[in-house]
């Protein structure tokens, strides 16, 4: 096996959302390996996170520009809370004000204002749309998929990423954490996806259990709760100003006429330090 080189200690920062906790890693460390970002992302050998922002890099298009990958080593397209916490560093650092800024992502632009010295950010997910495809108008359409012993009805939507949203009677964890996985590598999704379980409370309130691609089960996602949303507006549950609750807690939605939807929720700063090339060394020998 060949040792890393001391310059590979990574210094990081590490933050959650709701409980969706993410390490944040800068371009002047270099390009980050897949070794490196399933080592960090570890919950025994590494920091432990439910993925890696690497950035700010330059962006041509935005203010800054962000990359997100999951603790599988796959890069995410976007991500509500990865977006909530980088904005949130960007102000720890005091590279923004409270004035709404830009952020290049893979699934689009993003614009974010920070609120409440940095604990509270709103985001502007974009359009919610009805396809995992190119077809941006293509209506709310419903699918029945087979999953293990069940048959699912669900449907799909994106917001720069893609989602499969399921009602149900009651969002309970081992739906989640039984049928997710099967879900999300299911062949009628050729890029895989994101799955939520989504029970309706009120006309203002609707609950949801996630599968995150690439992450696995998680206590809160921003896109998730954008798609859940959105998809549950679209179908008459609720009104366009609704709270997505999760396990983690809870995010604020508003969705215009146009679709576009504005996410809020809490941000919390968890520490930061430096991950050793000798913990990163260990975790590729024992992988």
């Amino acid at each position: 096996m060949t040792r890393l080189s001391r310059s590979a200690d990574l210094t990081f920062a590490k933050y959650q959302a709701l409980g969706n906790d993410y390490i944040v890693v800068t371009p002047d460390m270099g390009e980050l390996t897949h070794a490196q970002i399933t080592a960090l992302c570890h919950r025994h050998y590494g920091i432990g996170s439910d993925g890696i922002l690497f950035g700010p890099e330059t962006s041509e298009c935005c203010d800054f520009k962000l990359r997100i990958f999951n603790p599988d080593g796959s890069e995410a397209e976007k991500s509500g809370n990865g977006l909530r916490i980088f904005a949130r560093y960007l102000w720890d650092q005091k590279l923004v004000g409270g004035s709404s800024f830009s952020i290049e992502t893979k699934g689009g632009r993003v614009e974010a204002k920070v609120h409440d010295s940095g604990q509270v950010v709103t985001v502007d997910m974009g359009q919610v749309r009805f396809t995992h495809g190119t077809d941006h108008n293509r209506p709310l359409t419903e699918e029945t998929i087979v999953a293990g012993d069940k048959s699912f009805v669900g449907y799909r939507a994106s917001v720069g990423n893609p989602h499969f949203v399921i009602p149900v009677t009651h969002a309970h964890p081992d739906l989640a954490l039984t049928y997710g996985p099967l879900i999300e590598k299911h062949s009628v999704f050729s890029q895989g996806t994101n799955v939520q379980f989504v029970q309706p409370i009120d006309k203002n309130k609707i609950s949801i259990q996630i599968w995150e691609r690439g992450a696995g089960y998680t206590l809160a996602s921003g896109s998730s709760s954008s798609a859940a949303a959105g998809v549950a507006h679209q179908l008459g549950w609720c009104e366009p100003k609704l709270q997505v609750l999760m396990p983690g807690g809870t995010i604020d939605i508003q969705i215009d006429p146009n679709r576009q939807i504005k996410m809020t929720g809490g941000v919390g700063f968890i520490g930061q330090g430096v991950f050793a090339e000798e913990a990163i060394n260990h975790y590729i020998s024992c992988g």
